[in-house]
């Protein structure tokens, strides 16, 4: 599923607000069905790739690296 959006953890440099909302739309297209929403929509699927670039937000923010060997 959502074969396009690129992962977003360990990437230098790393990701951007731009890059998770671009993953988040990618996302809510993909489960909604809609490229572009109609207008009334239009404002459920902006909430939705907020939500979903926020939730992914955090998660990133959240993740720890495993520690290499050295």
């Amino acid at each position: 599923m959502c074969r396009s959006i690129k992962t977003l953890r360990s990437i230098e440099p790393a990701a951007t607000d731009d890059d998770v909302r671009a993953a988040a739309l990618q996302f809510v297209r993909k489960i909604s069905g809609y490229g572009k929403p109609s207008l009334a929509n239009e404002h459920a699927f902006e909430h939705a790739v907020a939500d979903v670039a926020d939730a992914s937000r955090r998660l990133l923010d959240a993740l720890v690296a495993r520690p290499t060997a050295a």
